[in-house]
């Protein structure tokens, strides 16, 4: 691994690695608490961050590194005053390593293109990578495999959606999205084996995973917001819907989550949710992924 851009980037075992990898930092934490001493994490925020910025800064702190948090409003590059090749090359004769978490990911991938250091993907437009190999490694947490049948529901054109279609391609588990019949609703990208619904009870019958995300992301402006929750109101998750994938299904959601839109509160605060157990595990795969890109595992 030289950058982690898409999960669409790594192959099968690179993402097994990183899995196993996390669980063992997971499992015997103070046996890395000096993998980085003396290494620096810039983290470029253009967008606001709870788990991305807090789990990062931790994973640094806790592997005795250091970390430099900037924001763009405090960037020429964000003012149009300076290139962001030219950004990516006076970072790498800085700091050790870089995540961005920006909107276009085009101009994210220039930025990789233009480094010398490894370069992460915190969130963008199109991908959320490390969200979706935290979610992975919870799912194998909870499943023991990954022969199994994730459905997801909702707003499926984001970079959470997009991830988890790259995921279920590399690693060949069984994915159904259940979203609108709209344009602006559907995935852009190459859906491969994943299967499309706009039936939420065809999408949702045997998973053993059940996943949403915010109908609100950073992209959609507030006057949009009243339209949107009508047209996705059908492809809630509520109760009803959990009862229609297996027994034992679990619920999962990247947060932040607005109870009572995309998800019902007594199924986000219910016993088949690990909604936490994910956030929590930002933080081990993090490591995992700091670990693995300066050759430190």
């Amino acid at each position: 691994m030289k950058n982690l851009i898409s999960i669409n980037n790594l192959n099968k075992k690179e993402i097994l690695d990183l899995i196993n990898l996390a669980v063992k930092i997971k499992k015997h934490s103070k046996k890395y608490k000096n993998k980085v001493f003396e290494k620096v994490l810039l983290t470029f925020f253009e967008l606001p961050s709870l788990r991305t910025e807090l789990s990062f800064d931790t994973a640094m702190f806790q592997m005795n590194g250091e970390v430099i948090d900037y924001h763009s409003e405090s960037s020429p590059w964000a003012h149009g005053k300076e290139s962001i090749e030219d950004v990516a090359k006076v970072v790498s004769r800085y700091c050790d390593l870089v995540m961005i978490r920006m909107k276009d990911h085009n101009e994210f991938v220039k930025f990789a293109k233009n480094s010398k250091i490894p370069v992460i993907n915190g969130l963008t437009s199109y991908e959320h990578p490390c969200q979706i190999l935290s979610d992975l490694m919870t799912i194998y947490e909870k499943k023991k495999k990954f022969n199994l049948k994730l459905a997801y529901f909702g707003d499926a054109n984001n970079n959470v959606t997009h991830s988890l279609i790259n995921a279920a391609n590399k690693l060949g588990f069984e994915m159904s999205i259940a979203c609108p019949n709209k344009k602006d609703y559907m995935p852009k990208i190459q859906l491969k084996k994943v299967k499309m619904f706009h039936d939420l009870e065809k999408a949702v019958k045997d998973a053993d995973v059940v996943y949403t995300d915010s109908w609100f992301s950073y992209r959609i402006p507030k006057s949009q917001y009243k339209k949107r929750a009508k047209i996705l109101r059908k492809f809630q998750v509520n109760k009803d819907v959990m009862k229609l994938a297996k027994k034992n299904a679990i619920f999962m959601h990247c947060l932040p989550a607005l109870r009572g839109f995309e998800v019902t509160k007594d199924v986000i605060d219910g016993k088949q949710s690990i909604v936490f157990d994910q956030a929590e595990n930002r933080l081990h795969m993090q490591k995992a992924i700091i670990l693995k890109l300066l050759n430190k595992s």
